[in-house]
């Protein structure tokens, strides 16, 4: 027999000493800590120490993460099942620690897998182990006790699992202490509204130093920009006590007490801020410096003071994140937000694009300082930076995990990789002491932070101009930031020792590895609401006359031609266009826009563009029953999404071709930076999603634990853009089926059968009318005055809603019309558009019954009520009773935008691509029976769209259509039944209308 080689003895040895090994829960905690400290160098973490809790120092936590301004976490671990692992943590809550000046507000539970306990290299198979955790947050405080019974879960149920690198970077989002911050914020609030009372009390007596502010900033005079101007300074102060201290080698920054000691702080600290900016820091402190300037003497110490106290509590607190105190406000205090419409993206918002968008770039090595520096990001309307700052965030985290040097990252962010412009300098320096405010100890050389000219200026050789920002670049590679005004206080470029000759800020097309923006949405024009007084809301900002007004919708118009851009689909749409421009191949775009843009035929342009030259599309929406709960944004009072994409190396030269986009419907916005997390990731590593052509069996969800928070599903995009209307859905069976509906399959829920319903385009088989700015428009263009109603009108009209008398098929005309003088031929062609039929333009579910109108004469239709004509008569008892069955109104949901909820609106140029029944297929004795229908049911009361499904009128409506009219048995009619029931309770339908308890009307 031949010996064993040296080799297999040392195998069998290997395979002896493995089989025997068995690690108890407490060295694996001791390798966990090891592993994370190698991703998080910045952080203290301890395992199995024991003397670190104040009050008993025979207690033990597993794991201890702590790291200076951060909140200390404990990890408490065993191995799975962990029946213990969770009560373990909860007691660890409100833990005071040694050494420690906060409390522990986060625990993780951890359960390691059970075969961990038999492995044989420990550490190796522990960084690839798949672990399952959640966490506690104290949510309460009860005296000076923590309160178990409000100790928070993450997930509310089940677990999480991920990697090691997963947990670090939970631990990293769960340490902020958000107690702190919040306590931060209203201290800081409290302070600006205190200097900001002074400084109005003293614009009253001495208005021109007012006035001096408010052209530093460029805004009207008024209490908001004081407010403003009082922000800027608490902010400035806040860095300036961050940064006290650690530049002594180069530069003495004393903390503000030493500065603002004595009987004049305004002067001491004037000198010392220019002291500062001979350092640099110039994008915080420039503009702040310039407002101490125009300060009235008199009440410069209250104000200064009262600013003080409030900077020195917040730092006193240690807050890393407090940077973003002055962000949140600031938003609050913009005069223009209502013209341009700039709203502050939520904190986990912007965490939760920024995450997606990063995850979508290809070809970085996150360890690599140098391939990071060949990044370069954009946001063209970065407000107070809320999305650069989540982007950074991003970067940062991916590089720390990976072994990287955060402090030698900074100057690289922030000299190479973010560019943030906006037309706002006050906000540009809130985005540029945020941004520095990640790692204060580093000096701040050089930005590529800047504020652009926008409405009238004057160019360097005395000619007044119109200026757009940023939107300049969609012609050009460079711009001229705000450094030629006549006030220092604009240059928030960060570079304060260069002049306005030098310098010009350079942004090359195909360019950028990502753009990521939350822009404006105001429109150019001003059809209704708050800007119906308004010449051109999209240019009303900073006092424009109506003549800057035109001027600039002229130039916009001439900047945004070959793009995407439309002026009814506003501002949004032009910026787009930008991040299009300047996006390289294989780079990102990641956008928050109102929910039009995914349905809207104003936005059809941008999503050609998406579908033709864009791939890996993901589109987010929230499915919340109420309007304040529909955006990602605060108050903007609308719905929003989210799109993220990556642009191709060459567009489809097919433009028959659809591509597909990843439609995600969540149920809530998300909660916290770990939610906001959670989502990413599974959107991520998400695979075998269902499609929209897959029959109505429902989408893939999106859960965290055993929480569900939505739904995925894959569909297509046209390349000619028509609507995406697999938006904002929270059950994806009724889509699929309205899909399967609009290419002329029945395939409802639970029916293994799909059956032929031919439907096409409303334009196939009838045309729409007119709209209503046609019929009584200012002359020329309308030839019509509206009237009260009168039944003996020559001219009548159904004009508007009134929800009570339309609860049957025939509706009463609500007004009249007249003709204006000398416009009477012009009426006349007007007139020729009458008909019986009338399309609801704007369904508000919740209220109105009714989807189509008839009348029993011809009438005009207003803008709630536009005309349906079809050259037979007969069509108009079909389309009446199709439109307001329930295959009808899922229709009309379908097609239409669902920006609010309980309301669809199907936006008068899509009329015309409304699916509908093809009447054209039914015989002359199908027509003549739809005629019957329509009698038998004309004097029936429909109840409101949202209980449809209760509704007896509309089931036995649903009845005569499918089995008499179309011919398909009774089991048909049930299902459509069961489909009426999930259709209406959609929170785009019931909204946060309370639906009553009742059976199912069949």
């Amino acid at each position: 027999m031949t010996p064993p080689s040296e080799c297999a003895i040392l195998n069998r040895q290997t395979q002896t000493e493995n089989a025997l090994a068995h690690h108890d829960e407490s060295s694996l905690n001791v390798h966990l800590a090891d592993i994370l400290s190698g991703m998080a160098p910045e952080s203290d973490i301890r395992a199995e120490n024991t003397g670190v809790v104040r009050e008993g120092r025979g207690l033990k936590p597993d794991i201890l993460v702590a790291a200076t301004g951060r909140s200390p976490v404990i990890i408490e671990a065993e191995y799975d099942p962990a029946g213990s692992v969770e009560e373990e943590a909860k007691q660890r809550l409100g833990l005071e620690l040694e050494k420690q000046t906060r409390t522990v507000e986060a625990v993780v539970a951890l359960r390691y897998p059970k075969p961990l306990e038999q492995a044989g290299n420990i550490k190796a198979e522990l960084q690839n182990a798949r672990l399952s955790y959640c966490f506690f947050q104290d949510s309460g405080r009860s005296g000076d006790q923590p309160s178990m019974n409000k100790a928070t879960r993450f997930p509310e149920t089940g677990w999480i699992e991920g990697s090691i690198s997963d947990l670090s970077d939970l631990i990293r989002m769960i340490s902020i202490p958000q107690k702190e911050v919040d306590r931060a914020a209203e201290v800081l609030r409290n302070g600006i509204e205190q200097a900001a009372a002074v400084l109005d009390s003293e614009a009253e007596a001495r208005p021109g130093f007012s006035a001096g502010i408010a052209f530093l900033l460029g805004m009207e005079d008024g209490k908001q920009t004081r407010r403003m101007a009082c922000a800027i300074v608490a902010n400035a102060m806040i860095f300036h006590e961050r940064i006290a201290g650690m530049h002594d080698d180069e530069i003495r920054i004393d903390p503000l007490r030493r500065v603002c000691a004595g009987d004049n702080p305004l002067e001491r600290l004037t000198s010392a801020w220019n002291n500062i900016l001979d350092y640099n820091y110039f994008p915080i402190f420039s503009i702040a410096n310039d407002i101490l300037d125009h300060l009235p003497t008199a009440g410069a110490s209250r104000i200064l003071n009262a600013l003080r106290r409030a900077a020195s509590q917040v730092e006193s607190a240690g807050i890393l994140y407090a940077h973003d105190l002055t962000g949140r406000i600031f938003q609050r205090l913009i005069a223009d937000r209502k013209y341009l419409a700039t709203f502050y993206t939520r904190p986990y918002s912007a965490a939760l694009l920024a995450r997606i968008a990063v995850s979508k770039l290809r070809g970085v090595d996150w360890k690599d300082r140098d391939s990071i520096e060949q990044l370069k990001m954009a946001d063209f309307a970065c407000g107070t930076g809320a999305l650069l700052s989540a982007v950074y965030d991003q970067i940062a985290a991916r590089h720390e995990r990976a072994g990287g040097n955060l402090d030698a990252l900074h100057p690289v962010m922030m000299k190479e990789v973010l560019y943030g412009f906006d037309v706002m300098a006050s906000a540009v320096h809130i985005t540029a002491s945020t941004l520095a405010g990640a790692r204060p100890s580093v000096r701040l050389q050089y930005t590529q932070l800047h504020s652009l000219p926008y409405g009238k200026v004057v160019d360097d050789e005395s000619r007044e101009l119109v200026r757009l920002g940023s939107l300049e670049l969609l012609t050009q590679s460079s711009v001229k930031p705000l450094f030629n005004m006549a006030s220092p206080g604009t240059r928030a470029g960060g570079r304060g020792d260069e002049t306005a000759e030098n310098v010009n800020v350079e942004m090359e097309d195909k360019s950028c590895d990502l753009v990521i923006m939350n822009p404006p949405f105001t429109r150019a024009t001003n059809h209704s609401g708050a800007h119906v007084n308004v010449v051109n809301p999209a240019f009303a900002a900073f006092n424009a006359t109506k003549e800057d007004m035109d001027s600039m919708g002229k130039r916009m118009k001439k900047q945004g031609s070959g793009t995407c851009y439309n002026g009814n689909a506003g501002m949004g749409s032009a910026f787009a266009a930008l991040g299009d421009k300047k996006l390289k191949p294989g780079g990102v775009l990641a956008l928050v826009l109102p929910l039009t843009a995914v349905s809207g035929s104003s936005w059809q342009k941008m999503r050609q563009m998406l579908a033709s030259n864009y791939i890996d599309i993901d589109v987010l929406c929230i499915a919340a029953p109420n309007l304040g709960d529909v955006s990602f944004s605060a108050d903007t009072g609308m719905a929003e999404c989210l799109i993220i994409a990556r642009k191709m190396n060459a567009p489809h030269a097919d433009k028959s071709l659809s591509s597909d986009a990843r439609f995600t419907s969540l149920r809530r916005r998300p909660q916290n930076f770990a939610h906001a997390a959670e989502i990413a990731r599974r959107l991520e590593f998400a695979k075998n999603v269902r499609r929209l052509e897959d029959g109505p069996y429902g989408g893939a969800p999106v859960s965290v634990g055993d929480d569900r928070e939505g739904d995925m599903l894959i569909a297509p995009i046209n390349a000619d853009g028509e609507g995406w209307g697999a938006a904002r859905i929270d059950d994806y069976s009724v889509a699929q089926t309205a899909y399967a509906l609009a290419n002329s399959k029945l395939h409802l829920p639970g029916s293994p059968k799909a059956f032929d319903v031919p439907l096409v385009p409303l334009k196939h088989i009838g045309k729409r009318g007119l709209i209503d700015r046609d019929i009584t428009g200012p002359p020329p263009r309308g030839p019509f005055m509206k009237g009260q109603p009168s039944p003996t009108a020559t001219y009548p009209s159904l004009w508007g809603h009134d929800a009570k008398k339309e609860t049957r098929l025939i509706c009463v005309p609500d007004s009249q019309l007249h003709v204006r003088q000398g416009l009477e031929a012009k009426a006349a062609k007007i007139w020729a558009t009458a008909s019986r039929c009338h399309h609801n333009r704007q369904h508000g579910y919740t209220s109105q019954p009714l989807a189509v109108a008839f009348t029993e004469r011809k009438t005009i239709g207003g803008p709630e009520w536009p005309n349906v004509i079809f050259e037979d008569e007969r069509f108009d008892y079909v389309f009446a009773i199709w439109g307001n069955s329930q295959l009808g109104l899922l229709m009309h949901w379908w097609h239409g935008s669902r920006q609010q909820p309980g309301r669809s609106r199907v936006f008068f140029t899509a009329l015309e691509s409304l699916p509908t029944l093809d009447i054209r297929a039914l015989s002359d004795a199908q027509l003549s029976l739809a005629e019957e229908i329509f009698n038998r049911f004309r004097e029936r009361d429909f109840k409101p769209a949202y209980i449809a499904d209760l509704d007896p009128a509309r089931a036995d409506l649903d009845r005569a259509v499918l089995c008499e009219l179309l011919g398909l048995d009774e089991s048909v009619h049930v299902a459509v039944r069961e489909l009426s029931a999930k259709w209406a309770a959609e929170p785009s339908v019931r909204g946060s209308k309370r639906r009553p308890s009742a059976p199912l009307a069949v």
